[in-house]
């Protein structure tokens, strides 16, 4: 049988999602946990990668077991053998034509970025941080130049291993709540590093140090090395993922936690 796993994590205290060597990864604690449960070993598909220092609000991920287990031990039963910082939102039993990763149709991203002139000490890690005024009209702007197919070369890692850097955005929506600036992101995928390099060049923009018209430019040239840096992780969250109504699983990314 398949189990579907809904799952929310703090990056802090992991190396991204993929298992690694150390172990270390929110990938390597949840197969542990559910190797326990199930009592052999198993595999996790996800529906997308995480890099280290990345929060997940609603990451979906699925394996294959023999094992008779109720979906509530698959939920309270894995929780009491993860790790502070990681836990298993909700469980489903799916057939063998849902998969977390080839199934999903959209995937949510949300960056926090708190615009204070000081930096933050309780949300440290948790939200993005730039000192200086940001105009949100300015980054609005130039988001909306980001919707729609594009070749997004200037905002690829060196590191990314996608076949084609051609990716289609179908939202990018930006609203400030008091000194927080929410950066909602959905595409049907995404290069390594691609929400985080966007949220660079979006804070060179809404600082004053380019019009948003330059976003196009970016985007025109194809060359990453022209673009800002790579922005922090600390703000990012894969919010959720969207799936054919068949299959049963909430669409709208959703946000448990008064701060995203």
């Amino acid at each position: 049988m398949r189990i579907v796993l809904g799952i929310e994590y703090d990056g802090r205290a992991f190396c991204g999602w993929q298992a690694q060597p150390s172990r270390l990864s929110v990938q390597d604690a949840l197969e542990a946990a559910i190797a326990k449960m199930a009592g052999h070993p198993v595999r996790l598909h996800a529906a997308g990668r995480t890099d280290a220092g990345v929060h997940a609000c609603q990451q979906v991920a699925h394996f294959d077991t023999e094992v008779n287990r109720s979906l509530t031990a698959w939920v309270r039963g894995v929780n009491s053998f993860l790790p502070a910082g990681l836990a298993v939102l909700w469980s489903r039993q799916l057939g063998d034509e849902f998969h977390a990763r080839f199934s999903a149709v959209q995937r949510h991203y949300r960056y926090v970025l708190l615009n204070h002139p000081v930096r933050p000490a309780l949300l440290a890690g948790r939200v993005g941080w730039h000192h200086a005024p940001l105009s949100l009209e300015a980054m609005q702007l130039a988001a909306q130049r980001l919707v729609g197919e594009h070749d997004f070369s200037s905002f690829r890692s060196s590191e990314c291993q996608a076949k084609s850097p051609v990716k289609h955005l179908t939202r990018f929506a930006i609203r400030r709540e008091g000194d927080l600036l929410l950066c909602d992101v959905s595409a049907g995928g995404f290069l390594h590093h691609m929400v985080r390099n966007l949220m660079g060049a979006m804070v060179h923009i809404g600082r004053g140090a380019a019009e948003p018209e330059w976003m196009s430019d970016l985007l025109a040239a194809r060359d990453r090395t022209i673009a800002p840096a790579t922005f922090m992780p600390d703000g990012l969250y894969f919010a959720g993922v969207s799936y054919p109504e068949q299959f049963g699983i909430a669409s709208d990314p959703s946000f448990r936690h008064h701060l995203v």
